[in-house]
Order: C-alpha cells, then structure tokens, then sequence
C-alpha cells in the first residue's frame, strides 16, 4: 500500500524544504579554500579542514541527488514503493527518511553487499538522461 495523497504531498514539502536547504548549503564553499601558511603544522591543519569540507560538500551532493530522485517519484507515482522488490516502504522509514528508495529489509541487503554507492550513482545518471 502506497502512502495515501495527503501523506504524500507532505512528503513533497518536507522534501522540497530539504532541497533548499541543501541548495543553500552546498553554496558555501567557503572551508574549500586554499590557504598557505609558512608553519607546516598550520599547513597540515588547513588540509585537514579542506578535506574535511570537500567530504561535507560530497555528502550534501549526494544527499541532493538523494532528494531530487524522491521529488522525481513523487512525480511519476512510484514514491513509497521499493526499487527492488517493490513492496512498500513503511510510513515509519519514510518519516525517518523521505528520500528511502528501499524497504528496510532490501536496505539491509543492499548494505551487506555494499550497494548503497552505486545504487546512489546510478539514480543521478537516470535522472540526468
């Protein structure tokens, strides 16, 4: 059983609120910079922060995509279901997670076998063509 319009149209906010929210994050970019320093530890210290902010962009990045694939189903109708075995995704996960592609027993699969990259990889490469 699909989640029933009304819940799906607060799904469609809750989302769409994310996505601005990712929109406006991934636009300060400002930890990327490269600074130089004449101290070696300072140097250390300013690639640790570039890292670390590169890894936080990639991640809202992801998340983003995450999220605009969600939009996407909600779209077309397939929101709620499982893009493996199709049954429903239970109200509960996608409260927890609106942008859930996976009921929790194929997530668990999915994790085991080290798919949630990939999984995330290809949605952006659907959604682009």
């Amino acid at each position: 059983m699909r989640p029933v319009d009304s819940a799906i149209a607060d799904f469609q906010v809750i989302l769409e609120q994310k996505a601005i929210e990712l929109r406006l994050a991934l636009r300060q970019r400002d930890d990327i910079t490269i600074e130089k320093s004449a101290d070696q530890m300072d140097e250390i210290q300013y690639a640790s922060q570039r890292e670390m902010a590169l890894r936080t962009v990639d991640r809202g990045s992801t998340l983003q995509r995450q999220v605009k694939a969600a939009l996407q189903r909600i779209q077309d109708g397939s929101f709620g279901s499982c893009i493996d075995c199709e049954s429903p995704i239970s109200p509960k996960r996608l409260v927890a997670l609106p942008w859930a592609t996976r009921c929790i027993r194929c997530q668990e699969i999915a994790d085991r076998n080290g798919e949630e990259q990939a999984d995330a990889e290809n949605e952006s490469m659907v959604n682009a063509a």
